[in-house]
């Protein structure tokens, strides 16, 4: 499949949903930023598997339940949604990864959204 077609059919979650899907705890939160990112701050028991290692990790995971996938800007978090479905796993990307408001310093700041929606976050970047 085309890569352009496939990005618009990734099915993506708001801040309200992810928040309530974290609470009703049918959601995994799989971050695949960085490790120095991750350390900047994440969504309370988010896992950490950088989009470059998910291929090698991927069998790691459990199926138990949807995850939602968090990155930066959207683009890491869509490319892992697709490799993911790919391979049969029940996932979506959070969508406040690119809807901030671009006037914002960190503009696509995943923490800034999810710390104003109140959603619990850990790290440095959690203040």
């Amino acid at each position: 499949m085309f890569s352009f077609l496939r990005r618009s059919s990734t099915p993506e979650i708001d801040v309200e949903e992810l928040d309530r899907l974290i609470a009703e705890g049918s959601v995994r939160v799989l971050d695949v930023r960085e490790d120095h990112e991750f350390r900047r701050g994440h969504v309370v028991g988010a896992t950490l598997v950088p989009l470059r290692a998910l291929p090698e990790r991927m069998g790691r995971l459990k199926r138990d339940r949807r995850y939602a996938v968090i990155c930066q800007s959207g683009s890491r978090s869509r490319r892992a949604v697709d490799m993911l479905r790919d391979h049969g796993f029940d996932v979506m990307s959070f969508a406040g990864n690119h809807t901030m408001d671009r006037s914002e310093e960190s503009m696509f700041d995943t923490l800034d959204a999810t710390r104003r929606a109140g959603l619990p976050l850990v790290g440095a970047g959690a203040d």
